[in-house]
């Protein structure tokens, strides 16, 4: 029964003194990465990401337009 008993708290020690520490730093470390928010560089990128989307969607907008021109049944189709 005591050999048992060692088998199973014996895993639960070393994982309690090796594994947890390192896990709940790590963890921790990560929550604080994401609460900082976006970086300057990332916050640069979105930036530009979306004045990329506005051109794009000015220019479906204008694809539109002369497809509605040129074949006014194309949604249709």
């Amino acid at each position: 029964m005591e050999g048992i008993i060692a088998l199973l708290v014996t895993p639960l020690i070393l994982f309690m003194i090796f594994v947890a520490p390192v896990w709940l730093i790590l963890h921790y470390r990560s929550k604080k990465q994401v609460n900082k928010g976006l970086s300057e560089d990332e916050r640069t990128q979105l930036n530009m990401m979306a004045e990329k989307v506005e051109k794009m969607r000015e220019r479906v907008k204008t694809l539109e337009r002369i497809l509605d021109a040129d074949s006014p049944n194309w949604r249709s189709q």
